[in-house]
């Protein structure tokens, strides 16, 4: 990744740059958030036919050795004991007050594992992880500025993708992933996603990722492939009430708080930040994230406040119109009693309290992922 001043910028930099994208600082990097056409156009193009996004900033941590399981169990708090070979999990890694250090998804390759990080918090949790690499013998690898992230999202991008590469993608299910090459690049191929629609995201040398990039496009075009920014990546994965780390996560909230104690396995043995995380079980949560809807147009903007009961009681973490939808919806920490599907509250905007339902998401139930 080259440097310029303070922001880094990804091996697609001259891409974005060529194609016109509006750049803009994002986790470190000069990232884009949106091409000419704007962010509706895109967030639509994903839903309806595909995007291509950039989302090389996310770090790639290496994990070799004898006991690799034994680390990756002890740092976070999914069940990696439960990963085939071929498969990634969801799981977040937490302090030693059950708090929030970041989101990951957790990759078992035949002979080591990945974790992939968020861009703005690798740096730290490279830090954090790295402390415990002696006590377990196993080696850790930074990989980040030598992969390229890729990530092929919407209902036709299986289609664009096959036309490049002689992987089995109807073996690749929800969650899973192959080696093999894309246009004779090699590459890992997953099928995550972060949109709600089909897709896969495409880890390859930054080296290639430019031709790449370019040969996905010009494939895809006639499919309605574009190009697609952060924008529509936010507002698309709003639409499926999916968390954003920096917005409804962060070091000041548990994965309990947070609605993410799927992603707990209380019972897989020790972990960093168990002990907090049962204390908190035992005495019960007092907020909660939720999902809601506005009753009355409104755009409910990260950092408003959110009323109960006529009382502040916290602030929208996450709020957009929805382009799928035509209507205001959001995420919200509010007090656990306060958290029920259908309870009433209020988005203050203007200094108007617009009326609000707390729903559950998603917010948009037409996606195309494939979860079988």
């Amino acid at each position: 990744m080259a440097e310029t001043g303070t922001l880094l910028r990804t091996p697609l930099h001259a891409e974005h740059a060529a194609l016109g994208a509006k750049l803009v600082p994002f986790a470190g990097y000069e990232m884009p958030v949106q091409y000419p056409t704007g962010i509706t156009a895109e967030h639509h193009a994903v839903r309806n036919a595909a995007g291509l996004f950039d989302v090389s900033h996310m770090g790639e941590f290496m994990v070799r050795g004898d006991r690799a399981l034994d680390f990756v169990q002890h740092v976070s708090t999914n069940d990696a004991s439960k990963l085939e070979v071929g498969q990634a999990q969801y799981s977040t890694l937490l302090n030693h007050e059950g708090r929030l250090l970041d989101d990951l998804l957790v990759y078992r390759y035949p002979d080591h594992y990945m974790l992939v990080v968020n861009g703005a918090n690798k740096d730290k949790d490279w830090r954090w992880v790295s402390q415990f690499a002696g006590e377990y013998g196993v080696e850790l690898e930074d990989r980040t500025d030598d992969i390229a992230l890729l990530a092929l999202q919407g209902p036709k991008a299986e289609g664009i993708l096959r036309a490049l590469t002689d992987a089995d993608l109807d073996s690749i299910r929800y969650y899973r992933f192959a080696e093999g090459t894309v246009d004779g690049v090699p590459a890992t191929i997953s099928r995550t996603g972060y949109t709600g629609e089909d897709g896969f995201e495409l880890y390859v040398p930054a080296e290639h990722a430019a031709q790449l990039w370019r040969r996905l496009l010009e494939v895809g075009k006639d499919e309605g492939l574009v190009p697609t920014g952060l924008g529509c990546r936010d507002s698309l994965r709003l639409e499926m009430g999916y968390a954003l780390y920096g917005n409804d996560l962060d070091e000041d909230t548990s994965p309990l708080e947070a609605g993410l104690g799927w992603v707990v396995k209380m019972d897989k043995g020790d972990f960093v930040g168990r002990d907090a995380l049962a204390r908190q079980k035992e005495q019960g949560i007092t907020r909660k994230l939720v999902g809601f809807r506005l009753r009355e147009r409104g755009f409910p903007r990260h950092g408003y406040p959110v009323a109960v009961d006529g009382e502040q009681a916290g602030v929208v973490t996450s709020g957009v119109v929805s382009p799928t939808l035509g209507e205001g919806v959001g995420m919200a920490y509010v007090p656990a009693s306060a958290s029920k599907p259908g309870t009433e509250i209020g988005v203050v905007i203007r200094n108007a309290t617009l009326p609000a339902e707390v729903v559950r998401p998603p917010f948009h139930k037409g996606g195309t992922v494939k979860t079988g």
